[in-house]
C-alpha cells in the first residue's frame, strides 16, 4: 500500500480513503474503510472513460452483475455510485497474495491436494460468475489471490466494459483481450466467449500452479507463436502429478464442448482444511500483519491531520475527493450522504444476457473419466510526496513539444558544479529492464533562485514535465525546490514537482530522494537526436487474426529521432468496425496515436499514447506509459513495445 498523495481525495461515497494500492489503464485502486471498520478497494474510473457514456452503460451493467455474483470465492461488492462525475465501485479487499507471488517469487509449485483444492475453489468461484452472465476472460495467476478460506478471483467486469469503445475483441492498442499464456484457444481466435473459456484458462492456471509455467510456454519465441500453440498444440504437462494430469487435460481440450463445467470441477474436487501448505499460512499471517501495521500507520496520520497540521489544511495537504470520484445521490451498499455536485445519472438498461451454458452431460463423462483415470494413475511501491500526479488545473495539454530538453549551456557561470551538469535518469518502481515508473532530470548551469533543472516523469497512466528551481548546491548535493509544471499527458493531470535531493555518489551516479522515496539515478544522453538509428522507419504487426479479413487489420508505427520531451512515435490502427452483436461490417475503424520520448537509454520510455485530433469517436487514448527495446529472433530485428503493466509486448517487424 502506498500513501495518499495531494491529488487523492480523502473519501469516495461512505468510504474513508487510507492508501493507494495501485493503478491501471481503467482507473485507481484505493484502500479505504467503511464506517463499520471494514476494510474495502475502491475502484475509480479514468475521467477519460467517464466521459464515454457507451462504457458508462456497460460499467453499469457489469457492476450490478458483480452484485448478483455475491462474493462467493470473489471479492463482495459493498457499494458503488455508477453516475457519478467518476464513477466507482467498492470491492471487499482480499487480504492474501496472488497466485503468481506464491509461486514465481516466494514458494515455488503448490503440492498435489492444494492444486486439487485450488481448482475446487476456483471452479466454484466461477459457477457463480458464469450464473450471473459474466465471462472473465483473463484468469490468470496474478488475477486468483490465496487466502486461509480459499482462493479469490478479482479483476474481471471493468475489462470487458473496455470492449464497447474498442473493436469487441481487441484492446484500443490492437492487443486481443486477455493475457497470451493463459488464454483459450477461441480468445486467439477471436470468437464470441462463454463460459468453457474461462474452464480452458482455469487449466493452464493449475498447470502453472503445479509447474511453475505455462502449459503452453513464454512469449520468448513472440506472443503469434505462442497463441498458435494455444490454438494448435497439446500442452506441455512435464512435470505435473499424474494425479492431476486428467483433470487439468479436460480443462485444457481444444473443443470447448469437451470441457467439464466450473460446477462440475467444483462438485468433484475435494476442499480440504487447511488448503495450503504450512510455509505459504504463515505467510498469509506475514502479509495480514504488515497490512496492519500500514493500516494503523495510515489510520494515525488522518488523525494528525484532522487535528489541524501546521498550515489547518487537510492531511497531507489534500483538498478533498474531487480528483478521485464525486458520490452522488444513488449509491448502493453504503449509507454516506450524496454529493449534489454528481453527473447526470445515467439510463438503466437491461442486464445483457448471459452466456449460454451447454448441457454438461458430455463434458460430465470426460470428467468422469478423468477423475477415474487419477484414481488408477494416483496469485503497490512506495508513496511519496514527489510530483504527486493528477488534480485538475494544474498543467498544460500534452502537445509533445520539447521543453527544455536540449544541449547543456556551456556558461561557466552559476552555482551548480560541472559534474552534476547533464541529464539523469531512473527508475522509481520496477527494474532498469523492466520499468514500471521512470524519472529524467536535466540540469543546466544557473544561480540559486533559478530554474535549473527539467524533469521528465512517467508513471501512474501519465507523462508530466515541467522546471525546478535551484535551492541550493554544493560540491556533492544540488537541491532543487518549487517547480512548475510545462506539459501534462494526459491534459491536467500533472501537478508541479516537490522538493527533491540529488546527492553525488560518482561521475556517473547520484542518489535521488523525495520526501520518503528513493531512486539511484545514472548519467544520461542530452540533445536533440538521442534514439539509435535502428529504431528508426516504419515497424508493423503480423496480423492477430487469420483469413480473408486479415488485410483489415492494419498495427503500424512510425519512429523518428528527436529529443527527451519530443513527440517520436506514431501508431496507426485500422480494424473493421462491428455491430453491437460482435460482427464485422464494411468500413474500417482508423486510430492514430503518438507518444512522447521520455528517456535517453535503453529501454526507451514512451509517455501515453495520445490520440490525433479529429479521429473515430470509437478510438480511445491509452494512458498506459510503454518502453521499447529491440530483439533479433532469427536474424530479424523486432521491435518489442512493452506497457508498463503486467502484460505481453507488441511485436513489430521493419518495413523499410
Amino acid at each position: 500500500m502506498e500513501p495518499l498523495n495531494a491529488e487523492d481525495p480523502v473519501s469516495i461515497g461512505p468510504f474513508r480513503i487510507v492508501g493507494r494500492l495501485g493503478a491501471g489503464g481503467m482507473g485507481r485502486v484505493f484502500l479505504a474503510r467503511s464506517a463499520g471498520g471494514r476494510t474495502v478497494a475502491v475502484k475509480v474510473v479514468h475521467a477519460e472513460l467517464a466521459a464515454q457514456d457507451e462504457f458508462r452503460r456497460r460499467f453499469a451493467r457489469e457492476v450490478e452483475a458483480l452484485e448478483r455474483v455475491g462474493g462467493t470465492g470473489t471479492a463482495p461488492v459493498l457499494g458503488s455510485d455508477t453516475d457519478a462525475a467518476s464513477p466507482w465501485v467498492a470491492i471487499g479487499y482480499v487480504p492474501g497474495p496472488s497466485l503468481r507471488t506464491v509461486v514465481g517469487d516466494e514458494y515455488g509449485p503448490l503440492p498435489p491436494a492444494t492444486v486439487r483444492a485450488l481448482g475446487s475453489g476456483l471452479g466454484r468461484a466461477l459457477d457463480h460468475i458464469h450464473a450471473a452472465g459474466l465471462v472473465h476472460r483473463d484468469l490468470k495467476p496474478s488475477n486468483v489471490l490465496l487466502t486461509v478460506d480459499g482462493p479469490r478471483i478479482i479483476d474481471f467486469g471493468i475489462a470487458r466494459a473496455v470492449d464497447t469503445v474498442t473493436d469487441g475483441g481487441l484492446t484500443s492498442t490492437g492487443a486481443v483481450v486477455g493475457s497470451p499464456g493463459f488464454m483459450s484457444p477461441e480468445q486467439v481466435r477471436g470468437e464470441r466467449l462463454g463460459p468453457a473459456s474461462d474452464v480452458f484458462c482455469l487449466g493452464s492456471v493449475l498447470a502453472y500452479a503445479a509447474t511453475g509455467r505455462s502449459p503452453f510456454g513464454t512469449s520468448d519465441s513472440g506472443v503469434h507463436a505462442l497463441m498458435f500453440r494455444i490454438a494448435h498444440d497439446e500442452p506441455d504437462l512435464t512435470g505435473v502429478a499424474p494425479e492431476l494430469t486428467g483433470l487439468i487435460r479436460a480443462c485444457l481440450a481444444k473443443d470447448p464442448a469437451a470441457r467439464p463445467t466450473a460446477a462440475e470441477i467444483a462438485g468433484t474436487l475435494p476442499f480440504p482444511d487447511p488448503w495450503l501448505p504450512a510455509d505459504v499460512l504463515v505467510r498469509l499471517g506475514r502479509h495480514a500483519a504488515r497490512l496492519l501495521e500500514a493500516e494503523s500507520a495510515a489510520g494515525a496520520r488522518d488523525t494528525a491531520g484532522q487535528e489541524g497540521g501546521p498550515d489547518g489544511g487537510q492531511p497531507g495537504g489534500q483538498t478533498g475527493g474531487q480528483s478521485g470520484g464525486r458520490a452522488g445521490d444513488r449509491t448502493r451498499g453504503g449509507a454516506g450522504p450524496g454529493d449534489a455536485t454528481a453527473g447526470p445519472a445515467a439510463p438503466a438498461p437491461a442486464p445483457e444476457p448471459g452466456p449460454e451454458r451447454p448441457a454438461p452431460r458430455t463434458r460430465r463423462r470426460v470428467l468422469t473419466a478423468a477423475l477415474a483415470a487419477v484414481a488408477v494413475a494416483a496469485a503497490a511501491g512506495i508513496g511519496y510526496a514527489f510530483w504527486p500526479l493528477g488534480g485538475p488545473g494544474t498543467g498544460t495539454g500534452g502537445d509533445g513539444r520539447a521543453t527544455g530538453s536540449g544541449t547543456v549551456s556551456a556558461r561557466p557561470a552559476g552555482a551548480v558544479p560541472a559534474v552534476f551538469l547533464g541529464a539523469w535518469e531512473g527508475v522509481l518502481q520496477g527494474s532498469p529492464e523492466i520499468p514500471r515508473e521512470t524519472i529524467r532530470i536535466e540540469l543546466v548551469q544557473g544561480a540559486p533562485g533559478a530554474k535549473t533543472a527539467v524533469y521528465t516523469h512517467v508513471g501512474d497512466n501519465r507523462l508530466c514535465m515541467g522546471r525546478s528551481r535551484l535551492v541550493s548546491a554544493d560540491e556533492d548535493k544540488v537541491v532543487l525546490g518549487e517547480s512548475d509544471v510545462t506539459t501534462s499527458v494526459p491534459p491536467q493531470r500533472c501537478l508541479a514537482a516537490a522538493h527533491q535531493t540529488l546527492t553525488l555518489r560518482s561521475p556517473e551516479v547520484l542518489e535521488w530522494s523525495s520526501g520518503t522515496a528513493k531512486a539511484t539515478f545514472h548519467k544520461a544522453r542530452t540533445g536533440s537526436e538521442v534514439l539509435p538509428a535502428k529504431y528508426l522507419g516504419r515497424w508493423r504487426m503480423k496480423p492477430l487474426v487469420e483469413g480473408p479479413e486479415a488485410d483489415r487489420y492494419t498495427d503500424e508505427v512510425t519512429i523518428t529521432q528527436g529529443a527527451v520531451g519530443a513527440t517520436v512515435f506514431r501508431a496507426t490502427n485500422v480494424y473493421p468496425r462491428t455491430d453491437d452483436e460482435g460482427n464485422t461490417l464494411a468500413d474500417s475503424v482508423n486510430c492514430t496515436r503518438t507518444a512522447i520520448l521520455a528517456s535517453s537509454t535503453p529501454p526507451y520510455v514512451l509517455g501515453p499514447m495520445t490520440l490525433e485530433p479529429g479521429g473515430d469517436s470509437e478510438c480511445v487514448s491509452d494512458h498506459l506509459g510503454s518502453y521499447m527495446v529491440l530483439t533479433t529472433y532469427k536474424g530479424e530485428e523486432i521491435l518489442q513495445v512493452y506497457p508498463m503493466a503486467d502484460t505481453e509486448p507488441g511485436e513489430y517487424h521493419r518495413l523499410d
